[in-house]
């Protein structure tokens, strides 16, 4: 199965996003419009205090109109490789610097209108805190969690960003023993 791009034209480029419509073929004769956000990419981190907790953020997403609770993340730079974001990341939103740092996956957050790949890693973090170094115009405020209180606050449906459950999920499966998920604090 594929399509077959006729034409390309861009509606929107922005400082993060581009917008494009395409004319496509899917088969002979069958034509259809596809429209496209182009985005470079991102990294998120499930990140993890040396004492067991869990480094969250909370920040207004206007799309929305609400606070959201959700692991560090922020978008690729030019011709950065995802591990550097997710550690330049985890510095700017938090003031923690990461000591290891492993691969959970990737995954496509919205495959029907978006190109973009969003990375997902497990950070352990160093001991101490530094300053929070954010973007201008972001408002964050870090949250600590143990793996007690990101599993209720799942449950309750508090914790609604696609790209924390998809993280938690592959760090639970992949870094601990699901029976240990509930345990707390972390091991070290």
């Amino acid at each position: 199965m594929n399509e077959r791009t006729l034409s390309t034209t861009t509606a929107f480029a922005g400082r993060l996003l581009k917008v494009e419509v395409l004319e496509v073929e899917l088969e002979p004769g069958v034509q259809a419009r596809r429209e496209i956000v182009r985005h470079p990419g991102a990294a998120a981190v499930i990140a993890r205090t040396p004492d067991g907790r869990f480094v969250f953020v909370r920040q207004f997403r206007k799309p929305l109109d609400c606070e959201t609770l959700e692991i560090i993340a922020g978008g690729l730079e030019k011709g950065e490789a995802p591990a550097d974001c997710a550690r330049r990341e985890v510095k700017e939103e938090s003031g923690h610097d990461v000591r290891v740092l492993e691969r959970l996956g990737q995954m496509y957050p919205a495959p029907g209108y978006t190109d973009e790949i969003l990375h997902l890693f497990f950070a352990e973090l160093a001991d101490g805190r530094g300053d929070q170094g954010g973007d201008h115009d972001e408002r964050i405020t870090v949250e600590y969690l143990t793996r007690a209180e990101i599993e209720s606050r799942l449950a309750a449906g508090d914790i609604q960003d696609g790209k924390t459950m998809a993280a938690w999920l592959l760090f639970t499966r992949r870094v601990v023993s699901p029976s240990s998920v509930r345990s707390s604090p972390a091991p070290r």
